[in-house]
């Protein structure tokens, strides 16, 4: 049989009050409904919990056993059903684990370990390789969190939360032929190109771009990651197209080139299961590293919205376009449209960052001119 745990808040009510028309009051039940109570607690335990002493009713050796362990009971069920507080991240002790790509962890990570150790020392953020795209760590709670791209393959049920956007760039070593003059669909084709593919495959959208401009570019080798691809650009005359925040730490003395054509830039999202929204830690976490994300390096803040009667190829015009200088409330995107709507995907839907600048390159991992090579990534909000 089971037991009906609500007969401990009514026990502790009779044994704190001494009576049962107190205890009535304070439970704000009847008389009779708290005598029909006391009669099925005498039944339960096989004790008459209180019996008459003159006028009042006092209790029995067991009750008296009972007095501070159903209280104590009681105390922790309230406890466990309260919802939960804020976190105090001085006090929080914890590790929580998100699974990213190197690129990531090498943009944003030194800037999110150093606030985590001014404002939660007691945090610790384990960083995992991320092999796949597979949504199961996630569902299973082997894992807190995770960066990338919104894809296919992403489980509809996950919690996302857009950091910023980043835009694609031609690299080459810094005494490549392509860094004299500018860099025409003719001349990017014309050279001798290194892909980046996880899975192996010999083409990519840039290569369905060329195509349809009647173009076909000679992919010399294929490699699975964009520090490999570096590392070969950096001894070689090969081209590497590659994310350019992503990669912004492993540039050194290479040379970054703006793209001749238009293309996507990818969104890149924090994914987390709906089972941890209102953990309170885990809630402080998201927080702290959209904001992080806010920040300089990634994004200096608000961008000038381009003339729109001027836009760049490829540049963002819709109701996105204006960032903001913070994070504001978190939006997640639960639902494939709202993902396509907000253009988190990486088709045709996504909106990729201006590339309004065409002017000569610089040394030193620079881009069109600018000194700080993460000056024109923007932050995005996620709107739902």
């Amino acid at each position: 049989m089971t037991p009906d745990f609500n007969l401990l808040i009514t026990l502790d009510a009779l044994l704190e009050e001494g009576s049962v028309a107190g205890a009535a009051r304070r439970l704000g039940l009847s008389a009779s409904a708290m005598s029909r109570a006391l009669a099925r607690l005498r039944e339960t335990t096989g004790d008459p919990l209180l019996v008459r002493a003159g006028r009042g009713l006092i209790p029995t050796p067991r009750a008296q056993i009972l007095r501070d362990e159903v209280a104590r009971l009681v105390q922790e069920t309230r406890a466990v059903l309260r919802p939960q507080q804020e976190v105090d991240p001085a006090s929080l002790e914890r590790t929580f684990r998100l699974r990213s790509s190197d690129g990531f962890v090498e943009a944003v990570g030194p800037a999110l370990l150093a606030r985590l150790a001014v404002e939660a020392p007691g945090v610790r953020l384990h960083f995992l390789a991320k092999p796949d795209k597979e949504s199961g760590p996630l569902r299973r709670g082997e894992l807190d969190f995770e960066t990338g791209v919104i894809g296919t393959t992403t489980a509809p049920e996950l919690r996302t939360q857009a950091l910023f956007q980043d835009h694609f760039v031609a690299v080459v070593h810094p005494d490549h032929p392509l860094c004299d003059g500018t860099l025409t669909v003719a001349r990017y084709a014309a050279a001798r190109h290194v892909l980046v593919s996880r899975r192996g495959q010999p083409h990519s959208p840039i290569d369905e771009i060329l195509a349809g401009q009647g173009r076909r570019r000679t992919i010399t080798t294929l490699v699975p990651g964009f520090a490999t691809a570096l590392a070969l650009v950096r001894e070689s005359n090969l081209v590497a197209t590659v994310p350019h925040l992503h990669c912004a730490s492993l540039l050194g003395d290479l040379v970054t080139l703006p793209l001749p054509f238009a293309l996507p830039g990818i969104r890149v999202a924090l994914l987390w299961h709906p089972s941890q929204d209102a953990d309170p830690g885990h809630r402080w976490l998201r927080a702290l590293i959209r904001d992080t994300c806010a920040r300089p390096p990634i994004t200096p803040g608000p961008p000038t919205p381009p003339d729109p009667g001027q836009a760049a190829p490829g540049s963002i015009t819709g109701p996105l376009w204006p960032g903001r200088p913070h994070p504001g409330p978190e939006a997640p995107v639960t639902t494939p449209s709202h993902r396509h709507a907000c253009g988190l995907g990486t088709s045709g839907g996504s909106f990729p960052l201006p590339d309004g600048d065409h002017g000569p390159s610089e040394r030193g991992g620079s881009h069109c001119g600018q000194k700080d090579p993460a000056a024109r990534f923007r932050i995005f909000y996620t709107v739902v």
